[in-house]
């Protein structure tokens, strides 16, 4: 059974750092990609970035790229999401997900269709 475990949330105060892990289990191919996403109130589901098992890695949009750094051990199947400088509006559920048997991320549009397990998320408050 395909499992993926975040951790690293929290609450933490504007202008601070963050790294969330996710952990990723019970998938045996090689060739994965590993995403993180994030939703905030009242908001709908924004991907962040992602990391593929060949190496690569794909920001999904500019606006995060300059806080948001994401790497990856394949020999732990863990993927990190490194937040820094945190505002506000980095306040959200932030959740992984894994799509199996490729060897690059997905590309929008329709990213969250391309992905086939789903961690439960972890959530992350940025207070002033």
């Amino acid at each position: 059974e395909v499992q993926l475990v975040e951790s690293g949330g929290g609450v933490v105060q504007t202008g601070g750092s963050v790294r969330l892990s996710c952990a990723g289990s019970g998938f045996t191919f090689d060739d994965y990609a590993i995403a993180w996403f994030r939703q905030a109130p009242g908001k709908e589901r924004e991907g962040i970035s992602c990391f593929s098992s060949s190496g690569g890695t794909t920001y999904y949009g500019d606006s995060l790229k300059e806080r948001f750094t994401i790497s990856g051990d394949n020999a732990k199947k863990t993927v990190y999401l490194q937040m820094n400088n945190l505002k506000k509006e980095d306040t959200a559920v932030y959740t992984c997900s894994v799509v199996t048997m490729v060897t690059a991320c997905p590309r929008p549009p329709n990213l969250y269709p391309q992905f086939n397990y789903w961690g439960q998320g972890t959530l992350v408050t940025v207070s002033e």
